[in-house]
């Protein structure tokens, strides 16, 4: 039942499985990725709204909220079709828990102004990369994905921690045999690593 291609979910999971085999640095990526991607969604909030589309205007807890259509917004529209695509399912939650991220980092964004949320996001990228910079050197001991891939690796990044999540606490496979397949190609994977750095290393 396996994808090809764009879509290909074994090809796209083994390869940052492969980088994050570590239950430790697993864990450590589960609790830093996400704030990542929300805090770029907080960012991108003050960029100009794209191709003129009407403004969408939102009221909580009193406070009033613009949901601008701009470089955030199509971002995670683009992050939310790849992981349904990927895996109806499991991406259909992906895509909610994006959809989440950016109404509200809007309300957040909003809330704090740019001199604020600038200094905010700063502070919280740095902590969160840092605490998986410290996941790969100290317990997983290999270079992160986004050395070898870049834009695998930050796509990829919420899905892969949202599908360990919902494995580990749910017994959750996109398919059966899903986990299993994964698991040989990252045999594989790390082996070759661990060949190639031997090598290296005589």
């Amino acid at each position: 039942m396996g994808k090809y291609g764009l879509i290909d979910l074994e090809k796209h999971f083994a390869f940052y499985g492969a980088y994050h085999n570590n239950s430790i640095n697993i864990l450590i990526h589960m609790i830093f990725v996400w704030p990542i991607f929300f805090t770029a969604c907080l960012i991108l909030y003050f960029t100009p709204p794209l191709f003129n589309l009407p403004r969408v205007e939102l009221s909580l807890f009193g406070d009033d909220v613009v949901l601008l259509f701009n470089l955030g917004f199509f971002l995670v529209l683009i992050y939310a079709i790849f992981y349904i695509c990927l895996d109806p399912k499991a991406g259909s939650l992906a895509a909610l828990l994006c959809a989440f991220c950016w109404v509200a980092s809007c309300f957040v964004a909003s809330w704090l102004g740019f001199s604020l949320a600038w200094k905010v996001v700063l502070v919280a990228q740095i902590v969160c990369w840092t605490g998986q910079f410290i996941g790969h050197g100290v317990f997983e001991k290999r270079a992160p994905a986004l050395l070898d891939n870049l834009v695998q690796a930050f796509v990829m990044a919420p899905f892969f921690v949202l599908l360990e999540a919902l494995q580990t606490s749910f017994g959750y496979e996109p398919y059966p045999g899903f986990h299993a397949s994964v698991q040989a190609k990252i045999d594989v994977d790390i082996k070759e690593w661990q060949e190639k750095k031997l090598k290296l290393l005589s």
